[in-house]
């Protein structure tokens, strides 16, 4: 993303200014992309974010992977 960039370019130079806007560039594309902003799907599920899994109905299932992390190193949902 080219506002990640400019946000990198701009710490680098210390430029403020600079830095300001490609962080309001950043901010653009991620509400664009529905990273940010109000929630735009009503699925009507609870939502656990920023919440600890323990803290949740997850709990068990997280409790679960500890020791599947010790044996084998972390686990890997995309391997």
């Amino acid at each position: 993303m080219d506002a990640r960039r400019q946000v990198g370019a701009a710490l680098k130079a210390n430029d403020d200014a600079a830095e300001r806007a490609a962080r309001a560039g950043v901010d653009e594309a991620k509400r664009a992309l529905g990273e940010r902003g109000p929630v735009w799907w009503t699925d009507g599920a609870p939502d656990y974010n920023r919440r600890m899994a323990v803290n949740t109905p997850y709990a068990a299932w997280y409790a679960a992977l500890d020791g599947l992390e010790s044996e084998s190193g972390p686990s890997h949902a995309s391997e």
